[in-house]
């Protein structure tokens, strides 16, 4: 099941799509004006206005956007940026394709970046923390902000799974110095395929924008390079006309879907009836998460399993690129058994989809936002019978 932006494709994303191909508006740059009349100039525009950035950049992936956002705030050979040890591997990939070394730390009982474990891993050689706002769950912010400000390094933030959510207030992926979005089928919101990344120095931005358009700096389809630019070499990352019309009427959406996806949350957690042995995950922001997902940890990872399997689903250890341990490609630094809080947690971990049901995720068991009361109702109780009759045989 995609995500809950991708099922209220409707008339305005029709509309907007149209409206691309009406006026053969398929790229930027062949618009007489771009300025105005692009719908990626639009798009970005609204992000910064629904998000609270200052500035943003639209290109063709969640990944991109990564690779954007690191690149704008100068990563690269030499450096080392610490992520978490439960992500997508798209996270560890952006830093390894830039030459930084990606470190691994450990995730906290929220399953998100362990403050304590990151100040252990700074190092001379660390440029940036990557907050991962796991399954939707806003990161502890203000201790990762902390150490970032006591070490003068930077703070992104990957909210490829969190677009819209919010840390005491502020929209996450605009609190640090950058931030990457996914807009993918499986995320909050969809253009099908893209992402962006956002910046809160525009010296960040200007850097950022020219890596994924080439190496041209902002206002390239104007014609006016600043004085004193020189050339920079950058990749082809832009996203496209159409991706930006469907994401501006995705956006107008954003505040909707979220309030679709925590009602659904709190009506699927007030019928889940859990016995001592099995908590709710806990939350640095509980009314700042998207809900997307609702974590459901055992005290032992037998019990876990066991129920999992009840309900034809996985523990989160077993969630593919998502997990550290499953990631061979990453060599020595990424073995298994290397976060061993880590490894406890996932292996203790089953996920209920509410927004998105992704096998990857581990989220194959739960409710859609369009659910009915009744049906959510059954789901949860479905669920508790599985942990009663498995917690039976312990």
């Amino acid at each position: 099941m995609p995500g809950p932006g991708y099922g209220r494709i409707g008339g305005a994303e029709r509309a907007n799509a149209e409206d691309v191909l009406r006026t053969w508006g398929l790229t930027r740059y062949l618009l007489p004006d771009p300025e105005t009349q692009s719908w990626t100039r639009r798009f970005e525009k609204q992000l910064c206005q629904s998000l609270g950035a200052n500035y943003a950049v639209a290109v063709n992936s969640g990944t991109s956007a990564l690779v954007t956002a690191l690149a704008g705030l100068g990563v690269g050979r030499g450096d080392e940026v610490i992520v978490p040890g439960y992500t997508y591997v798209a996270s560890i990939g952006a830093i390894a394709h830039l030459g930084a070394t990606p470190v691994l730390a450990e995730v906290d009982a929220t399953l998100t970046l362990d403050p304590d474990d990151v100040r252990d891993r700074v190092t001379e050689r660390t440029k940036a923390i990557l907050a991962v706002h796991m399954l939707g769950a806003p990161c502890d912010l203000e201790s990762l902000g902390r150490i970032a400000e006591e070490r003068g390094i930077f703070l992104v933030e990957d909210a490829a799974q969190s677009c819209g959510g919010a840390y005491r207030g502020r929209r996450l992926g605009a609190i640090g110095a950058a931030g990457a979005y996914s807009f993918n089928p499986y995320k909050v919101i969809t253009t099908g395929e893209g992402g962006a990344a956002v910046f809160a120095e525009y010296r960040d931005y200007y850097a950022g924008y020219a890596f994924q358009d080439q190496g041209w700096p902002p206002g390239r389809e104007l014609g006016n390079e600043p004085p004193g630019y020189t050339p920079t070499f950058g990749l082809n990352l832009r996203m496209p006309e159409l991706s930006a019309a469907i994401g501006c009427a995705q956006l107008d959406q954003l505040d909707a879907v979220l309030a679709d996806t925590r009602r659904v949350r709190d009506e699927l957690v007030a019928h889940l009836s859990l016995p001592p042995c099995a908590r709710l995950r806990p939350s640095h922001d509980h009314e700042g998460d998207t809900a997307n997902v609702v974590v459901v940890t055992f005290e032992d990872a037998g019990h876990a399993q066991r129920a999992a399997q009840a309900l034809g689903t996985k523990t989160l250890d077993d969630s593919g690129r998502h997990y550290y341990g499953n990631m061979i490609q990453l060599g020595e630094r990424g073995t298994p058994g290397a976060l061993p809080k880590t490894d406890d947690l996932l292996r203790r971990s089953v996920a209920l989809s509410v927004g998105v049901s992704d096998s990857h995720l581990g989220s194959g068991y739960g409710v859609a936002p369009n659910d009915s009361s009744e049906q959510i109702r059954a789901r949860a109780e479905r669920f508790c019978e599985a942990v009663r009759a498995t917690e039976a045989t312990r």
